[in-house]
């Protein structure tokens, strides 16, 4: 006892230091391609809204126009959930939160669009609508009425539109700076990629203008939305989404798929586009891999059927709605696009459910992991990564509680952010 066992061995340190020397660029370049994720939260959907009909009460309008169609169309917990398919246990805790989240948080992360949907303007009617954007943004998160996530989806780096989007993106930045500074929860998208270069373009704007006003060097970040062919293959025959995320630098937080613009760029007829479709499941499937370990979230397009009109048309578009969010959660799809107020309702209920069905095995095998208990499942590290992330994911979108979780698995939250491997406190 308390005896140290001899071993033989081969390898002397040479050898041994001989290969960390030669492995040291792989190893720097691992770290800096794949640095895992952020550890911030992620919001459950983005909501496009076009810049001249935003305003300082859109967010709020959203959520009673949701609390209204549910009002209208399902009143109450058991009907809600007819119309879902979902099961008796999750009704009513389902219908409370999602009702509770329409009332307190209905939107997560807002986009003013400047792209499609606000189209081409005149210079001084789109300058005009820009300044107006950043001061009832800077407005919002001044008087606590912002979404946790806002910000602009400018014009691409095409030719055409290029001068008029980086204008645009100018004085939208410069109005936040005048108006207070960048706030936090500030989100930029970069539409109609197609080249590495109009990334490393956009990267150079961002650092221009953080030279220009002595903001930290990566300070602002952005996404990228998938919606042309060559932002998945390109030219050559290469596969094209690493090089985009590369091209950015560090810069970019998210890739989105666009339904409509991949879907009709492959030749699908109006009628047939949608994110269930083959060509949307194959080129999020290459955004994924190219992802994954990068920290580069993934967000889901949209489903153009509005739940609007008699009930029975509503419960048609919701139950499309609640399947196609539910589809994208399994495939590890955590956020999508919401185009109506009546997507709301489905999306949370969409959201909730998925976390909520799942709870109490999730947290009995994070248990069994913590606590070596053995059980039917033998999870690995990178498993219990994925059961806290799960978690957490619940409990940033309101789906379970914090006093639920962990009475479920005896971990508060700083002990599941270091199972997932999230960097402490940074769940918001």
């Amino acid at each position: 006892m308390g005896q140290r066992t001899t071993v033989a061995t081969t390898f002397g340190s040479a050898v041994r230091e001989s290969v960390g020397s030669s492995l040291a660029a792989v190893d720097a370049e691992l770290a800096r391609r794949y640095p895992g994720d952020a550890g911030t939260r992620q919001p459950v959907h983005t909501v496009y809204v076009p810049a001249d009909v935003f305003t300082a009460g859109t967010v709020r309008e959203w959520g009673d126009r949701a609390l209204a169609a549910l009002d209208e169309h399902a009143p109450d917990a058991e009907a809600f959930a007819a119309v879902l398919g979902l099961p008796g246990e999750l009704a009513g805790p389902v219908h409370e939160r999602v009702r509770a989240k329409l009332e307190r948080e209905p939107v997560e992360d807002l986009r003013i669009d400047f792209e499609d949907g606000y189209g081409p303007r005149p210079d001084a009617e789109e300058d005009a609508a820009a300044a107006r954007a950043a001061r009832l943004v800077a407005e919002a998160y001044a008087d606590g009425t912002a979404a946790p996530y806002m910000g602009v989806r400018v014009k691409c780096m095409e030719a055409a539109v290029r001068d008029r989007g980086i204008r645009t993106l100018d004085v939208f930045l410069t109005g936040l700076m005048e108006a207070g500074g960048l706030p936090g929860g500030l989100v930029l998208t970069l539409p109609k990629v197609s080249y590495p270069e109009q990334v490393v373009a956009m990267a150079r704007l961002a650092g221009e203008f953080e030279t220009a006003h002595g903001l930290a060097e990566g300070r602002i970040r952005f996404e990228i939305q998938i919606e042309t062919t060559q932002a998945i293959l390109g030219a050559d025959g290469r596969a094209t989404v690493a090089r985009l995320i590369d091209a950015g630098a560090g810069r970019v937080t998210g890739l989105h798929y666009g339904t409509f613009d991949y879907s009709a760029a492959c030749g699908v007829g109006a009628a047939h586009q949608a994110p269930d479709h083959p060509v949307a499941d194959h080129a999020k499937a290459v955004m994924q891999v190219a992802a994954a370990g990068t920290g580069v979230r993934l967000s889901d397009g949209s489903t153009n059927v509005l739940p609007v009109g008699t009930t029975a048309r509503v419960h048609e578009a919701w139950r499309l709605h609640h399947g196609l969010v539910r589809r994208s959660l399994a495939r590890a799809y955590y956020q999508g696009w919401d185009m109506h107020p009546g997507h709301l309702p489905t999306r949370y209920a969409a959201v909730y459910a998925y976390y909520r069905e799942g709870l109490e095995r999730a947290a009995a095998r994070l248990v069994a992991y913590t606590e070596r208990a053995g059980g039917d499942v033998l999870d690995e590290p990178a498993t219990a990564r994925a059961l806290s992330g799960h978690l957490l994911r619940g409990l940033d979108c309101g789906a379970v509680g914090t006093a639920e979780v962990t009475g479920l698995t005896g971990l508060d939250r700083a002990a599941l952010e270091r199972l997932a491997g999230r960097p402490a406190g940074r769940g918001f």
